[in-house]
């Protein structure tokens, strides 16, 4: 048994975490009373709809409804209520039932007003209920909501098929510009999204050097301080060129700790992985894990920062070789830019293949050399769920022992059974042969 133990310190980074996500909140008050300006519900992924429209904020349901589920059960089973008495049941992802019973009732957590939105672009996401979120903005207030197309087929890599969906794509999203010049009488900024480009790409190469040093033994970071900042500059959009020198520094600070060898967990023994997000109401059973020696390393959901990697044949993450636009081809219009950023997209199929979804698990492992994996089966929203027994399974027939436990979903504590849960893991910990290290 391993007895070493490491030297573990907190993160210097963590405060200038929690001045860009207090600085996001902010913007989204300023804008909700500052008159002209424009508050959109949804999130694209690749594009930053503010960078175009200088007087636009958007607001993502994802991290909000996350947030409510940390910070305060109370008052996201109140927002599920309003949710439930209007005829929304359990099934529907927990993220939307806390966000728009907060929109029902009128006020957020810190009692504030809600912040109504002005426009709903949802995320044209394989998840099933992404649009869905859209239409309750709308049907309540009313308001203008547009829904991007995000064309997708199962099977071999088709280039023609491609370079029609990406035609389309582009297509859909030049329209929803046009449309809200048209509304909003506000001017899309074609030369600072194009200067923009640059900015994810950048940002994404410091996302994958974290990814690759958590692959380091001891694990210099550990999950729950990967989901502390893992949404920055992905779905809480604040000043490109601050989030790139923030994801520059925390990087820096990541390899200080791989070469200082500072670890995650001061005990560890045990590398484990997860699948998609975890209980927010729950998200001590890290530390718990911990107890064990055990450090979790992740999962694709949380450092899909890092962009579409892949695992190469010398051991280590690189990202996806994707199509480029010709080699000195201009990029002079917003059609130019749109296209080139739905031609990068349109390259990496994690989210819209499920048949490569079921094998990428695999290699993940492999790459962070992970002893195992605990799973949800979550009961609402089926873009969490689905092909994860079948992962299961092949992670196990590689030598990976895994657990699964169920519940509502990752934003609704509901069916979540937290004395069951933990009552699994010491089972399941124990038929590895693991006692606890501490009390």
């Amino acid at each position: 048994m391993n007895k070493q133990r490491w030297e573990t310190r907190p993160l210097e980074i963590w405060g200038k975490a929690k001045e860009l996500r207090a600085q996001w909140q902010r913007s989204i008050n300023e804008a909700a009373e500052r008159p002209g300006a424009m508050l959109a519900h949804g999130n694209t992924g690749e594009f930053d709809w503010s960078i175009g429209f200088d007087d636009l904020t958007v607001i993502e349901d994802n991290p909000v409804g996350a947030m409510m589920a940390s910070k305060s059960d109370a008052f996201s089973r109140k927002c599920r209520l309003a949710s439930e008495v209007r005829g929304w049941g359990r099934e529907i992802c927990g993220y939307v039932q806390n966000c728009w019973g907060s929109q029902f009732l009128g006020y957020e957590m810190d009692d504030g007003a809600f912040p109504f939105r002005d426009m709903s672009i949802p995320f044209p996401d394989p998840c099933d209920q992404h649009l869905k979120r859209g239409q309750q903005c709308m049907d309540l207030s009313p308001i203008p909501r547009w829904g991007a197309d995000y064309p997708m087929y199962l099977g071999p890599l088709d280039p023609k098929r491609e370079q029609a969906f990406i035609d389309h794509t582009v297509y859909c999203y030049l329209q929803i510009i046009d449309d809200i010049e048209r509304i909003f009488d506000h001017k899309f900024d074609d030369e600072k999204m194009i200067g923009s480009l640059n900015i994810l790409p950048a940002l994404r190469e410091q996302a994958l050097r974290i990814s690759r040093l958590m692959t380091h033994t001891p694990a210099p970071i550990g999950q729950k301080e990967l989901y502390s900042f893992y949404t920055l500059g992905l779905l809480t959009k604040v000043d490109p060129k601050e989030t790139l020198d923030f994801w520059t520094s925390f990087a820096d600070e990541v390899q200080w700790r791989v070469d200082n060898h500072i670890a995650a967990v001061a005990t560890e023994r045990f590398r484990w992985m997860e699948a998609h997000p975890s209980p927010w109401n729950f998200l001590k059973y890290f530390r718990y894990m911990e107890k064990y020696g055990a450090v979790c390393i992740g999962s694709q959901y949380s450092h899909i920062i890092s962009g579409p990697i892949e695992l190469g044949e010398d051991g280590q993450f690189h990202h996806i070789q994707r199509k480029k636009p010709p080699e000195g081809q201009e990029i002079r219009t917003r059609e130019d830019a749109f296209r080139h950023i739905f031609t990068e997209a349109r390259g990496y199929r994690f989210k819209d293949d499920e048949y490569c979804r079921k094998w990428t698990i695999t290699d993940f492992a492999k790459g962070f050399h992970v002893d195992g994996a605990i799973m949800p089966l979550w009961r609402g929203g089926v873009g969490c769920t689905l092909t994860r027994k079948e992962q299961g399974l092949r992670l196990s027939e590689m030598g990976v022992h895994v657990l699964h436990y169920e519940g509502s979903q990752p934003g609704d504590r509901t069916d979540l059974d937290e004395r069951r849960f933990l009552d699994q893991l010491d089972t399941w910990m124990e038929s590895l042969g693991l006692e606890k290290l501490e009390a």
